[in-house]
């Protein structure tokens, strides 16, 4: 599953040397075996420069049910003009597919959108910049620029920086509006959480990363004011159902805020 939804999105975001276009991005599409259509969802992708390399950084699960499921393609993206300046950027879509022999379809495409940056950021975004043990995306980088999450958020990053190194794949951006499968408002747009892909350099969906590791991941997440931690380990303790698990959520950590 999550290697179709890799499939599309570099077809679409990446090409070689003469390859722009959307005509050309939909030839790339329909040779994978999915509607060309999916170009049209994800324009803002499919630039004129003369080149555009991908580097996926994780596929991450944004739901997952028997029959549909959500994979979050984050990126960073490089684009060559006819001049030979390269620019570097990212980008993190969310790719929606659907059950189907013999492989799973791609149905939607929906890039990040994560805004401008705003002029006057919160004093603790420079600071969760500048810190070398918080590992962020492109599009999280800018999410925090926009000035749209939460200053819970980033007080909690730097708390977190303190006992470990870790790679961030979503703040807000190319995350679904809504949980998974449900009408309930998800955290991540409201800039109100954030997820974790990788602790201490170990993946947390590799079954050779500790699991101690992980727990005492969630836990001090929990210390550091989060109400929803989720992750793929089942925790004791907490206040009400502060920690949770499910198939979603077995390759990262989930840490979620009210305000």
């Amino acid at each position: 599953m999550k290697r179709r939804a890799v499939e599309v999105v570099a077809a679409v975001a990446g090409w070689p040397v003469g390859g722009q276009g959307v005509e050309a991005a939909r030839r790339r599409v329909v040779a994978l075996g999915v509607p060309g259509g999916l170009v049209e969802q994800a324009q803002g992708l499919v630039t004129g420069e003369e080149e555009a390399t991908v580097e996926v950084v994780d596929a991450q699960y944004g739901g997952l049910l028997d029959d549909s499921a959500s994979v979050l393609v984050v990126c960073r993206r490089w684009t060559r003009a006819p001049d030979g300046s390269v620019v570097a950027g990212g980008t993190t879509v969310d790719v929606r597919l659907s059950r189907a022999e013999p492989r799973w379809t791609v149905t939607e495409l929906h890039p990040g959108a994560p805004g401008a940056a705003t002029a006057t950021p919160a004093p603790a975004v420079a600071r969760v910049l500048a810190e070398p043990r918080i590992e962020l995306p492109p599009e999280a980088v800018a999410d925090l620029r926009s000035g749209a999450v939460h200053d819970s958020v980033l007080e909690a990053m730097l708390r977190l920086a303190g006992p470990y190194a870790f790679s961030v794949s979503v703040v807000r951006s190319g995350h679904p509006l809504d949980v998974f499968g449900t009408t309930r408002p998800s955290d991540h747009p409201l800039g109100r959480a954030f997820d974790v892909w990788r602790i201490d350099g170990h993946p947390v969906v590799d079954r050779a990363t500790p699991r101690a590791l992980v727990e005492q991941f969630m836990r001090d997440a929990a210390a550091a004011g989060s109400y929803n931690v989720g992750g793929p380990l089942a925790i004791q303790g907490g206040v009400g159902n502060q920690f949770f698990t499910d198939d979603t959520h077995h390759d990262h950590v989930h840490v979620g805020f009210r305000a």
